[in-house]
C-alpha cells in the first residue's frame, strides 16, 4: 500500500472518528447533565433534549425539569423549556472568558408544601443550585430571559394560594464585571412582567454578584393591578375579599456588605371590599371578624383621598455564614409582609413597657 493511501486512508478514518463524535456529542452532554441532576440530594431532575452549535461554541438545554422527590404535587419546582449557553465572544476581547444564557420561558414555583423540610430525606438549596452551576462549565456574564413566570403555590390554605408574575423579560448585564471594575455596583439588571391581576411589573438596579454575598440596589415597581387579584392570598391570610380596586406596590433594596434593608409600600385604591365568611356560619369568631371587616370599610369609603396605604420596613443581617442566604432572605420578608396581614394582635407591647413623660 502506497505512502498516499495510507495518508488518505488515515483521513478518512479521522474524519469519520470526528463526524461520529459530533454526532454522539448531544447524547453525551445529555447523559451528564441528567447524571448531574439526578444526583441532587432529595431532588429529581431531567433535560429531554440536547443541541450543539460548534460553530457559536454553544449548547442548548430542552425542556429541563427539576422537582423534590418528596413533593406532595404535580407541579415542578423548575420548569426550563428552552435554555441556550454560550460564549460571549466579545468578552474574549478583553481578556476574559465567560459565557452568556439566553432563557425562553423559564418558570419557577415555589409550591410551598413541597419546600417544607423533610426528616427523611436531607436536601439543601445550595446542592440544587450547585448543580445548576455545574451545567454551565464557564461564568456567566450575560442573562436574558424572555417570556418567564415565577409563582408561589400554596395549597394547604383555603382558598388555594397563587401568587405569579407572568411574561417576565430579564436582562442582566456584566455579572463578572468584565467592564467598569471600578464600579461599587458593576452589573446591571432590568425586568418587567404581568402580575396577578394584570399589574405591570418593573425591576431596575445594579449589583455587584462576585461577592459572596452579593451587594445591589434594586427598585421595584407593581402598577395598576386589579385588587380582585389578590383574593386567594388576602382572604387565605386575612378573611378578605375584594370586589373590586386597584392595587399598586413599591419598593426599594439595598444589601450592602451583607446587610438588607428596605421597605414595601403596598397601596390601594378605589378599593370595594366584601365579606369572606358566608352567611350561614355563625361562629362568634367570624361574626367578630365579619365585624372588623366592616368598620375597615367604613374607615375606607369615607377615607377622603380614597386611598389607603401602608409601609412595611424589612431589614436583617445576612452575614450568618452558616444560613443560606436566599432562605434568610425569604423568611425576612414572609415575617415583615405576609405577617403585616395576619388578623391577630402581635403581643408587641406590655402595660408595665408604656410610661407617659413629664413636662
Amino acid at each position: 500500500m502506497s505512502k498516499r493511501k495510507k495518508a488518505r486512508n488515515i483521513i478518512i478514518i479521522v474524519l469519520v472518528v470526528l463526524v461520529a463524535f459530533r454526532l454522539y456529542l448531544p447524547t453525551l452532554v445529555k447523559n451528564y447533565i441528567n447524571k448531574t441532576l439526578e444526583n441532587i440530594p432529595g431532588y429529581w431532575g431531567h433535560v429531554n433534549d440536547i443541541d450543539i452549535s460548534l460553530i457559536r461554541g454553544a449548547y442548548i438545554i430542552h425542556e429541563l425539569k427539576l422537582d423534590k422527590v418528596t413533593g406532595k404535587t404535580n407541579v415542578p419546582f423548575l420548569e426550563f423549556q428552552k435554555t441556550d449557553i454560550s460564549i460571549q465572544w466579545h468578552s474574549l476581547i478583553r481578556g476574559k472568558i465567560v459565557s452568556e444564557i439566553n432563557m425562553y420561558r423559564p418558570k419557577v414555583n415555589y409550591v410551598f408544601e413541597d419546600q417544607q423540610k423533610n426528616d427523611t430525606i436531607e436536601t439543601s438549596n445550595e446542592d440544587w443550585t450547585a448543580a445548576l452551576k455545574n451545567i454551565v462549565p464557564i461564568d456567566i456574564n450575560k442573562l436574558q430571559v424572555t417570556n418567564g413566570k415565577i409563582a408561589f403555590i400554596q395549597f394547604s390554605k383555603k382558598p388555594d394560594v397563587d401568587l405569579y408574575i407572568d411574561q417576565i423579560n430579564l436582562n442582566a448585564t456584566n455579572l463578572r464585571n468584565v467592564v467598569d471594575k471600578e464600579k461599587r455596583l458593576p452589573s446591571s439588571i432590568h425586568a418587567t412582567g404581568i402580575s396577578i391581576g394584570k399589574g405591570h411589573v418593573k425591576l431596575d438596579g445594579n449589583m455587584n454578584s462576585l461577592k459572596q454575598i452579593p451587594d445591589l440596589d434594586l427598585d421595584f415597581s407593581l402598577q395598576k393591578a386589579q385588587a380582585t387579584g389578590l383574593n386567594s392570598f388576602t382572604r387565605a391570610y386575612a378573611g378578605i375579599d375584594f370586589e373590586k380596586g386597584q392595587f399598586d406596590l413599591f419598593s426599594e433594596l439595598v444589601i450592602k456588605d451583607g446587610y438588607l434593608k428596605g421597605y414595601f409600600k403596598p397601596i390601594f385604591t378605589k378599593l370595594k371590599i366584601l365579606d369572606s365568611f358566608k352567611k350561614k356560619d355563625s361562629s362568634i369568631f367570624k361574626k367578630l371578624w365579619e365585624g372588623f371587616v366592616g368598620i375597615f370599610k367604613f374607615l375606607f369609603e369615607n377615607h377622603k383621598k380614597d386611598t389607603l396605604a401602608t409601609k412595611i420596613p424589612v431589614e436583617g443581617d445576612l452575614n450568618n455564614i452558616d444560613s443560606n442566604v436566599w432562605a434568610t432572605i425569604g423568611g425576612i420578608f414572609k415575617n415583615a409582609f405576609i405577617k403585616a396581614f395576619n388578623p391577630d394582635v402581635d403581643k408587641s407591647i406590655d402595660f408595665k413597657d408604656v410610661s407617659v413623660s413629664k413636662k
